[in-house]
């Protein structure tokens, strides 16, 4: 016999988990995502991506608001899941529905859990400076993010990852425990579930575009994570020499310096090099307000009166070699 599923996501990273639940010995009864929502310039009302997918794959489609209301609840009861999983979806799982599948409700969360319990694990893991991340399949409970977890993946969070390049791998990842634990599920293998530990619980929150400011007051490398951990959503955004530019890739010199964090330090066509509360963020790919990324280079080729600023370093050889 197939293991019933009804699945519910919303965001691109739980497409290929949708997929997953599509083979394997199991059958996909109905799709819960979230109800379309105007996106883009125009706000025009837009499916998410779980549900373009659903569609393509002729599967039943349910887009409550909310799974609080009785009649949502018998409408998913009535398909008679033996399991329900979870991936990104966006809504809470009352009691009264994590109580519907027989096997109850499992969840696929971007974290090692109990790290980065929340809606933002990905991103909060490399603002962090975490050395690694990975995936959770989770036995879902009421309290957010709280469930034993049955089976997990690990992955490094690398030097020149950014949240973009590190969302693709977990959604990889994400697909490979989840197709693990069905087929194990459905061979009669019983998931070990172990309780998480009530130390080192963290919560990731919602990313918000209020974030996106780089506080120059702050040390060069946590500004330098941010960069990464906030490409390409929701941004970086600093003031340079009285203009707002978008910071896409920026690197650290452990340079001291005496100088007023935010201050244009060198401008050159390695970068233009910013001091900070501790060392130099020097930012190589930015964007003006309206235009597309360029390199530091060709920025100051808009700018040439920035490349009159020398480093420190280059201040004192000038000095030294008697050049005004």
């Amino acid at each position: 016999m197939p293991l019933r599923l009804v699945f519910a996501g919303t965001p691109a990273f739980a497409v290929p988990c949708l997929e997953v639940c599509q083979g394997h010995g199991s059958e996909v009864l109905a799709v819960y995502t979230q109800p379309d929502r105007p996106a883009g310039r125009g706000r025009k009302l837009t499916q998410s991506p779980v549900k373009q997918a659903a569609q393509t794959a002729l599967l039943p489609v349910e887009q409550p608001a909310s799974l609080k209301s009785i009649d949502v609840q018998e409408r998913l009861a009535a398909y008679a899941p033996d399991l329900m999983v979870v991936v990104a979806y966006g809504l809470m799982l009352p009691r009264s529905v994590l109580a519907v599948p027989r096997l109850g409700c499992w969840n696929v969360h971007a974290s090692l859990l109990p790290r980065w319990r929340g809606a933002a694990p990905v991103q909060r893991a490399m603002l962090a400076g975490d050395s690694e991340t990975g995936v959770c399949l989770m036995r879902m409970e009421a309290a957010l993010d709280s469930g034993p977890v049955l089976l997990e993946k690990r992955t490094p969070i690398m030097p020149d990852d950014n949240g973009g390049t590190l969302h693709d791998r977990l959604t990889i990842l994400a697909a490979q425990v989840l197709k693990e634990g069905l087929i194990r599920t459905l061979s009669g293998t019983l998931l070990p579930a172990v309780a998480q530990s009530d130390k080192g619980i963290t919560y990731a929150h919602k990313l918000d575009k209020a974030e996106s400011a780089l506080d120059v007051s702050r040390a060069a490398h946590v500004l330098e994570r941010q960069v990464r951990a906030f490409n390409p959503w929701p941004g970086s955004y600093v003031i340079v020499k009285g203009e707002q530019l978008r910071i896409w890739v920026a690197t650290v010199l452990e340079m001291p310096h005496a100088a007023p964090p935010g201050s244009l330090l060198a401008a050159s066509s390695q970068g233009l090099d910013l001091a900070c509360a501790q060392g130099v963020l020097r930012i190589t790919c930015l964007q003006r307000a309206g235009g597309r990324r360029i390199t530091a280079a060709d920025y100051l080729n808009a700018r040439p009166e920035l490349r009159r600023l020398k480093s420190p370093g280059q201040q004192k050889q000038t000095q030294h070699d008697g050049v005004a």
